[in-house]
């Protein structure tokens, strides 16, 4: 009885752990303020950056009606794709990883902050 119940904990509290990891929508909107004032995700909409709707699954450098940096447009001729994994190493620090980019955010710093602007990425209409 006592090996179920600890196997059973154990479930319970990995299965919370992913939960925590894949971020709350609703705090990653009032994350997003900090690119909303360039960016979009809820309208095809561009503003000073492209609009960033429909962003995870798609390539890099692709809204059509964008013009994009030479340097993005480079980091994306490989066919790279705006995934989870992607995000992850962009949004800390966009310049770093593409070089010459006009964008100027310093980027994200906290775990959470990422999972969580990536859960509103992934559905902004979640946090509604």
């Amino acid at each position: 009885m006592k090996l179920f119940c600890l196997t059973l904990a154990a479930i319970i509290l990995a299965s919370g752990s992913g939960a925590l990891a894949d971020g709350n929508p609703v705090v990653g909107a009032a994350v997003f303020r900090k690119c909303a004032a360039c960016h979009t995700a809820t309208a095809r909409e561009n503003r000073v950056g492209p609009s960033l709707m429909g962003i995870v699954g798609r390539p890099v450098a692709s809204v059509p009606d964008y013009n994009y940096s030479p340097a993005m447009k480079a980091f994306g001729a490989d066919g790279k794709i705006w995934d989870e994994a992607l995000l992850r190493k962009y949004l800390p620090a966009p310049q770093s990883l593409v070089k010459g980019i006009r964008m100027t955010f310093p980027g994200l710093k906290s775990d959470k902050d990422l999972d969580n602007l990536i859960a509103y990425l992934r559905n902004p209409a979640a946090a509604q």
